[in-house]
């Protein structure tokens, strides 16, 4: 089998450079040892090479990682690669299933629910950075959530608790011990802090306090 992107050298009579093109460019333009490379088929050529390229850098990219359309779209350019060739490099990897923004999104996160929880907005912030449209992150993420037999609520609760049993006992006591402690207030804004920066917001964010709070006193209490 021939490796992608092999690269040939073509000799034409009366230059000193040789044309440096993608042996795959060579076979799309139907060209051979000997043939007459006019300027019609040289521009022709180069067409080909310049698709070539691109496509096989941006499968150089999907073998890393799964990426969205956007996240490929701004690797290409940096690459040096012109808008219109990478946007049609792109949708012809769509046409064929190679790029599907809803998996990526959906695979990512499931990974966060497994690895490193966080809330809606967190996750859907996460995502438009991604390039996903806001409409499908929300989408997505109603999806995975569904799937895994979570909610956001859910997963507040859980992050809180994972916060209080990496605390100090110092912090602890101020938590659990309301207005009475002075230290109460900036351990609750620590809390507080934590959760909404992992994109936890109203009801949610409220349930996962008190829980935090109701944790701390146990934590406490016990010898």
């Amino acid at each position: 089998m021939r490796p992608r992107g092999l690269e040939v050298r073509v000799h034409l009579e009366g230059e000193e450079e040789p044309l440096r093109v993608t042996l795959e460019a060579l076979e799309r333009a139907r060209l051979g040892v000997g043939d007459a490379l006019d300027p019609t088929r040289r521009r022709a050529l180069l067409e080909h090479d310049r698709d070539v390229r691109v496509r096989d850098a941006a499968l150089h990219l999907l073998a890393h990682r799964a990426r969205t359309r956007r996240e490929l779209e701004r690797r290409l350019r940096r690459k040096g690669f012109e808008t219109g060739r990478v946007d049609a490099c792109l949708d012809r990897l769509e046409a064929r299933g190679l790029l599907d923004d809803a998996a990526v999104a959906a695979a990512f996160v499931r990974d966060r629910l497994r690895h490193r929880p966080r809330g809606r907005a967190r996750l859907a912030d996460e995502l438009r950075e991604r390039g996903v449209s806001g409409e499908l992150a929300d989408r997505v993420i109603e999806g995975v959530l569904e799937d895994a037999g979570t909610s956001d609520a859910e997963l507040a609760l859980r992050v809180a608790e994972d916060w209080v049993r990496r605390q100090a006992a110092a912090l602890l006591e101020a938590l659990a011990a309301g207005r009475r402690d002075p230290g109460h207030e900036r351990a609750r804004r620590r809390l507080v802090g934590y959760l909404v920066r992992r994109g936890f917001r109203g009801e949610a964010l409220r349930a996962a306090e008190e829980r935090a709070v109701t944790r701390a006193a146990e934590a406490v209490q016990r010898p």
